[in-house]
């Protein structure tokens, strides 16, 4: 999972500190989410799924298809 929130947020060539901004979080606290020194919230996986567009089964690495289901007809 840490490694795929580090590749997300690099593939969008994002430092920590804008996600950090952008979850309301010191950038040392989202350091810690990268490192795996730190367990990732639901509040904040679900942020992070949010922001890319990403299925929250695909960050926690379950999935490698990152399309996200909506309940919606697709």
């Amino acid at each position: 999972m840490y490694k795929r929130i580090r590749d997300l947020r690099e593939d969008k060539d994002l430092t920590q500190q804008s996600m950090a901004n952008f979850l309301r979080i010191s950038q040392t606290t989202y350091s810690r989410y990268e490192n795996g020194n730190l367990d990732v919230p639901s509040v904040v996986l679900i942020k992070l799924a949010d922001f890319h567009k990403v299925s929250i089964d695909f960050i926690l690495d379950q999935t490698d298809n990152p399309k996200r289901c909506t309940g919606k007809n697709e």
